[in-house]
């Protein structure tokens, strides 16, 4: 796959930057701050989760954990609670043990480097890449589903399977150096565009999944029993598997997961968050 040319590449800012500014999402709430903390949480909120949810989650957490030494300081029983509803909740831990790491190693301040972002639990290579462009204004190429469904469909005709070691070259080769931060949220607001007017362009990856039913699921039990331990602390699996209708067994195998994961605690057999 080649890359493009100059003219192409102008030609493609101009389209994606012209639909942003006729169309961009401008009024997110963390579109309006360069505070690189409040960046990392929206991030991690934004991780699989619609934007349309996470705004009130955003909104509430930020007035609730302010800084990363408030999420720090805050007991995980009443981090856990604030979080619910946004699912997965394992990112909010991994969000507070990040908040700690910065208490504890940066003084309150979320690193300004690649490697320091990268070394905060829960922040991977295209969390960190996004905290730099949208929090310090560095251009780092990275790819997230919105970013890689505009590629495919500008730059990848009707090719299918296509990895993502042959989009990020691209990226690069178009990457706004100038303005990353206003240049990948461009990319992202016309990545939403296309997935609305078009097949998703997305499905021709190599990467694409669908997101499993949760009704039913494994991921269900756990968000039951999270949510049961925060109202009940001390409870036991006899009790989880009575409140939750599930079998003892995957009752138990979600416990164990869950404690290894440091979300409970147990003590003669009786759980309690952490």
């Amino acid at each position: 796959m080649s890359g493009p040319t100059a003219e192409e590449t102008a030609a493609f800012r101009e389209r994606v930057l012209g639909y942003h500014r006729e169309h961009g999402r401008h009024d997110l709430p963390w579109r309006l701050t360069r505070d690189p903390y409040a960046v990392l949480v929206s991030e991690i909120m934004l991780q699989q989760t619609q934007v349309a949810r996470v705004v009130g989650f955003f909104e509430r957490w930020m007035e609730a954990f302010p800084t990363p030494d408030a999420l720090a300081a805050a007991p995980l029983d009443t981090v856990l609670e604030h979080w619910q509803g946004l699912g997965y909740n394992r990112r909010a831990v991994a969000l507070k043990r990040a908040a700690e790491a910065i208490a504890r190693d940066h003084g309150g301040d979320v690193p300004h480097d690649y490697d320091g972002l990268l070394a905060l639990p829960g922040v991977g290579p295209a969390t960190a890449a996004a905290v730099l462009a949208f929090a310090f204004g560095e251009a780092r190429p990275y790819i997230e589903t919105n970013i890689r469904s505009v590629y495919l469909h500008e730059f990848c005709g009707d090719a299918a399977d296509v990895p993502d070691n042959a989009i990020l070259p691209l990226v690069e080769a178009t990457l706004d150096r100038d303005d990353p931060r206003t240049w990948y949220y461009a990319l992202m607001d016309y990545g939403v565009h296309l997935k609305r007017t078009l097949p998703n362009p997305s499905r021709r990856s190599r990467h694409h999944t669908r997101q499993s039913a949760f009704e039913g699921s494994h991921r269900q039990l756990r968000a039951r029993l999270v949510r049961a331990v925060m109202a009940a602390p001390g409870v036991t699996a006899l009790d989880l598997a009575e409140e939750t209708g599930a079998d003892i067994a995957a009752v138990e195998r979600a416990l164990a997961e869950l404690l290894a994961e440091g979300f409970f605690a147990e003590e003669d057999g009786r759980y309690r968050i952490a």
